[in-house]
């Protein structure tokens, strides 16, 4: 970090949606990024070895290696498994995957999986999700274990301990947990319930993860009512203090994509990158990365952001690379 400029330390805290293949090079030498979330159009007429090589090639470009992740998560979100180049059949949902086969299912697949994305080139997958959901009208209820709180503790254990054994990083989501509330990528979305709810119930699976090593976390876009009236999750310091000080999480805490409807009636003037990083996040999923970055390079010029804040997320960020030996 001493030898690091501020830019590039900024640089370092944003997890950017990942550009065309023309531009990835250009983008990594001028800009820095920590890292990049790639999707489902991104490995479309791609092969293991194609994607592969292309990934290499922006490794080496990166002056500091770059996070890769994905959502792989199986069931509705596949982002690599629903190519028939990586896979030839999706990877099922952890609902099915229990029902089949219980915990050694779930085991053998989160091996599987780790196994297929770090031989083509990625380093995370944004998984599990440990969200508490038993209602089939649920939004998240596809995406979620589908049961109670202590057997989702316990899903989310087994998947974070499989995966660290993989040495590739997963991530819970989506903190401080989704409840019954609809989708925060179309709409403002309010959690009204009580603070006990969260306590008994939500954070729960996410204190199973912290105690199994979890290296990151992601903060939903929900205003929950119980904790920051005003602000949505990912941009509310109180949720942010909860997860460190409550839930003694001391690793990465990433906010979702900044894009999402859910957040833009809460900021002005562009300053959803600014607010996040006040709030308390350590990374940002951007969709608007090089706009972002430089907003948040601004805010610590004039002093509204203090470089002591950067250097204690990119100290998380580049403590977590070095313990996945992304970097040495």
């Amino acid at each position: 970090m001493s030898t690091m400029t501020l830019e590039e330390k900024i640089g370092q805290m944003f997890i950017a949606r990942y550009p065309t293949t023309a531009n990835v090079i250009n983008q990594i030498k001028e800009e820095n990024p920590g890292g990049y979330i790639l999707f489902q159009k991104d490995f479309r007429d791609e092969t293991k070895a194609s994607i592969l090589e292309e990934l290499i090639e922006c490794q080496n470009a990166s002056k500091i290696p770059l996070l890769l992740g994905v959502d792989e998560e199986g069931g509705t979100v596949v982002r690599v498994s629903s190519n028939t180049a990586f896979r030839s059949t999706k990877f099922k949902s952890p609902q099915q995957l229990y029902e089949e086969g219980g915990y050694d299912a779930i085991i053998e697949d989160s091996k599987e999986k780790s196994e297929l994305l770090l031989s083509i080139g990625l380093n995370m997958n944004f998984a599990p999700v440990a969200d508490v959901s038993t209602s089939n009208s649920d939004f998240i209820y596809d995406r979620s274990f589908g049961k109670a709180a202590s057997e989702t503790s316990t899903y989310v254990s087994t998947v974070v301990e499989t995966m660290n054994t993989s040495n590739i990083i997963s991530c819970l989501k989506h903190f401080p947990g989704y409840g019954s509330n609809g989708d925060t990528h179309t709409d403002i979305v309010i959690d009204e319930r009580d603070y006990e709810i969260f306590e008994t119930s939500d954070f729960l699976p996410f204190s199973a993860g912290i105690e199994s090593n979890v290296s990151t976390i992601l903060v939903s876009h929900n205003v929950v009512t119980c904790i920051d009236k005003d602000y949505p999750a990912s941009l509310s310091k109180n949720v942010h203090e909860i997860l460190r000080n409550e839930l003694g999480f001391s690793g990465v805490i990433i906010t979702d994509d900044l894009k999402m409807e859910a957040v833009l009636d809460y900021v002005q003037n562009g300053s959803a990158a600014v607010l996040a990083v006040l709030a308390g996040n350590d990374m940002i999923i951007s969709s608007n990365f090089v706009k972002q970055k430089q907003e948040v390079i601004d805010a610590v010029n004039d002093g509204t952001i203090s470089e002591k804040i950067i250097d204690t997320a990119v100290r998380r960020i580049l403590a977590m690379k070095y313990a996945y030996a992304i970097i040495s």
